[in-house]
């Protein structure tokens, strides 16, 4: 099966230079790498948002999604701290980026600092009225065991 295809408009942000596009690694990968704008040095424990040099249109009915790259949360203790582009953003996207890592983090114009899902997004019309009950109920968090 042929991946869908959506289109998403992209603008390059004037001064900001030629950061590559975001683009999938792999052919049927899920989220397409983004890319830092600038150079950075992250020490441990300290966050800064990163510009990655591209406004985009995510289509209305979507959403697109900042998520952690693996590798950098694995090995260096990179993580991603929000990431919601709404359709009716038109700034540049930034990547806010937290270390958690022991030792400071060199970021570099044009590394793969995150990854960018687009996804649908359904609209929420809120029913207010009683809920009914299921098995599990209002157990939470450990509720089902260690094992």
């Amino acid at each position: 099966m042929e991946k869908n295809k959506l289109v998403v408009r992209v603008e390059r942000v004037s001064g900001r230079g030629n950061i590559p596009l975001p683009s999938y690694a792999h052919p049927h990968d899920a989220g397409l790498d983004l890319r830092a704008a600038c150079n950075r040095r992250l020490k441990p424990g300290e966050r800064a948002l990163i510009p990655t040099g591209i406004r985009v249109a995510i289509p209305p009915g979507y959403v697109g999604i900042i998520k952690d790259r693996s590798g950098l949360a694995l090995h260096k203790g990179i993580h991603i701290l929000a990431g919601v582009i709404d359709s009716g953003y038109r700034g540049e996207v930034g990547v806010v980026l937290l270390n958690l890592g022991e030792e400071d983090f060199l970021i570099r114009e044009g590394d793969r600092v995150a990854q960018l899902l687009i996804l649908p997004v359904v609209e929420v019309k809120w029913d207010e009225s009683p809920l009914e009950g299921t098995l599990r109920g209002e157990k939470g968090w450990g509720s089902t065991g260690k094992e």
